[in-house]
């Protein structure tokens, strides 16, 4: 296995543990979440931050549970190979295509599973062990067996969380009508 995490900074020799920017509502017991820490994401969920950092996006997949009329309604016809669906708004398209992010490769020693999607923490300095430059977001996505698709706005998307496909949103606060 391995640990990512990804920035627009090209230069960052070591990461310090550090509070969210915007604290959750973390369940009982799981505040500390909210504290200085160093995130990383393992390599079979790193299709969730192959975004500008502040792009908001929805990113669907199938599940074990998932039925097949949700398959259909929220993944539809993906080429064959396909295991997720992301979403992002037409404003945010010409970032994607011009965006060059880093992708820093951590090692696992200090780093605990927090057991969602593919998160990690380490309440530690790390130091990556290595840092690979993206200029293509879009072909890195489907090298993650991801299609991208553009949409006006990521609302119609809301009611994907009461179906039985998984749904990841992240920076939904600066969709555009995503109140």
């Amino acid at each position: 296995m391995r640990l990512f995490h990804f920035s627009d900074n090209a230069d960052i020799d070591c990461f310090v543990p550090r509070p969210v920017r915007t604290p959750a509502l973390r369940p009982p017991g799981m505040q500390w979440l909210n504290g200085p820490l160093v995130w990383a994401i393992a390599e079979d969920h790193q299709r969730l931050y192959l975004f500008p950092r502040e792009c908001p996006r929805i990113v669907l997949w199938a599940r074990d549970c998932t039925t097949a009329a949700d398959r259909q309604t929220w993944l539809g016809d993906t080429p064959p190979g396909t295991s997720a669906v992301a979403y992002i708004e037409t404003s945010w398209l010409q970032r994607i295509e011009r965006e060059t992010l880093t992708r820093y490769e951590l090692p696992l020693d200090g780093f605990q599973d927090i057991d969602d999607v593919g998160m990690w923490v380490s309440s530690a300095t790390v130091v990556p062990s290595r840092a690979t430059r993206i200029t293509d977001l879009k072909a890195e996505l489907a090298a993650c067996r991801t299609e991208l698709r553009v949409v006006e706005s990521l609302r119609p998307l809301k009611p994907a969380w009461n179906s039985s496909v998984h749904a990841s949103g992240i920076r939904l606060r600066n969709a555009a009508d995503w109140s």
